[in-house]
């Protein structure tokens, strides 16, 4: 708070007179006209007033039998106790987490870019209270009304973990910037742990989905169908429009479309949750695969086994492809045999870029470990005729081919001719 804003807050105290019964010498707030209040507040909209400014804000209650796409709010409470009954090592656990701790968040801005020219006009997060997963939106009228924007939203802040999507890279480092701009006359921003949905879902959708925007994953995975949303590439031509006629209809489809972003991250945090503990029922193969693929990422080798074994037992290409992330974990724990005996497996897939990539593990397995060079050269040609054969090489791919044929081959041949002078 700036220090004549202080100084004003003191006069009343200041003043050496006493107040009359009537109390006349009060001061009088100033009248702080808010255009079409009356629509507002049928939308349950309300101002907060903070000295000669203003901004607004709404709250909605849901209960937590609501359904929102393929789940209730209620089943986020059963998301929660599955981290806190049956702790796994993730990014997105919430061991030690109340329901109450999370804070699903999401802002509007008026364009995409970073930095103090993009503003910040729609502050939007839920979070559980009792029965309820209640909703506030902080909605800055004008642009000179930050401060009372920042300082509703950050009074009564105390939550642990943000929960947004792609918040990490833009919502909340927006946050910060437009906050350093007031951050004299406001509270301080809160340090919170992050949930970022956005990575998480690119992990396990995006062998399904060409592009992972926040509808996408609603209508293609939870189930969620907005009706008559406004897209969001709008957004900022409406505040714009809004700012300058003051009429509340088109900031209204805003605020609707920011509400079912913020509900669909509970939904998704919901939906991941019982994705990683393998106890969602209608879980693809491909889904299975990459949680295993992910706990294996992270080096959770025991989660990753467990769910990419089960893969195995099938002849399909998810079964494949959980073979070989089980053979790179053997080789990584040095368990050669078990290695080996997956990476045979793969290298009869038909997936052409598996085979290569198998055949030279081989190659290396049983130069390096086994000391079969004869084999070793063998698995060489095998990924050599391959890589003749593949188009659409990488500049990986092609290195891997110059490798082979000027330098492996020729390794090997050197290694079993010794070898056999030995002999």
């Amino acid at each position: 708070m700036s220090l004549k804003n202080k100084l004003n807050r003191l006069k009343p105290h200041l003043t050496g007179g006493s107040q009359t019964e009537s109390g006349s010498n009060k001061p009088e707030l100033p009248f702080i006209d808010v255009p079409y209040r009356e629509k507002w507040e049928q939308e349950q909209v309300k101002p907060f007033f903070l000295e000669q400014d203003y901004c607004l804000i709404r709250e909605v209650k849901y209960p937590l039998s609501q359904q929102h796409g393929r789940y209730c709010f209620q089943d986020f409470l059963t998301a929660i106790d599955l981290w806190n009954q049956h702790p796994i090592s993730h990014p997105l656990a919430a061991e030690g987490h109340r329901a109450e701790d999370l804070f699903f968040f999401d802002t509007e801005t008026t364009g995409l870019g970073g930095g103090v020219g993009n503003t910040i006009f729609l502050l939007g997060y839920a979070s559980v209270s009792g029965e309820h997963l209640i909703l506030r939106q902080h909605i800055l009228p004008h642009p000179g009304a930050e401060v009372p924007l920042y300082q509703s939203f950050l009074e009564k802040v105390n939550y642990r973990t943000l929960v947004t999507y792609n918040g990490k890279s833009f919502d909340w480092p927006q946050v910060k910037t437009r906050h350093t701009l007031v951050r004299e006359n406001v509270p301080k921003l809160p340090e919170f742990g992050h949930f970022d949905l956005f990575h998480a879902a690119r992990r396990l959708w995006k062998h399904k989905l060409e592009r992972m925007k926040l509808s996408i994953v609603e209508k293609e995975v939870l189930g969620v169908e907005r009706v008559d949303d406004i897209p969001g590439f709008l957004a900022p031509m409406i505040y714009f429009d809004f700012i300058e006629r003051k009429q509340p209809e088109g900031m209204l489809g805003i605020i609707k479309h920011n509400e079912i972003d913020i509900l669909s991250l509970v939904t998704l945090y919901t939906h991941l949750t019982f994705q990683l503990y393998g106890i969602d029922q209608k879980q693809t193969r491909p889904e299975s695969f990459e949680v295993g693929r992910w706990f294996s990422s992270l080096g959770e080798k025991n989660e990753a086994t467990k769910i990419l074994t089960n893969l195995t037992t099938d002849g399909d290409i998810t079964s494949y492809k959980a073979k070989l992330i089980l053979a790179y974990q053997y080789k990584k724990e040095r368990n050669w045999i078990q290695a080996r005996d997956l990476f045979l497996s793969v290298a009869d897939s038909g997936d052409r870029q598996m085979m290569i990539e198998a055949n030279l593990e081989l190659a290396k397995i049983y130069e390096h470990r086994l000391k079969d060079y004869e084999l070793a050269i063998n698995y060489c040609q095998n990924a050599i005729s391959l890589l003749t054969k593949e188009t659409n090489l990488t500049k990986i791919k092609k290195f891997f081919s110059e490798e082979l044929l000027h330098t492996r081959i020729k390794r090997l041949k050197q290694k079993s001719a010794k070898l056999l002078f030995k002999e």
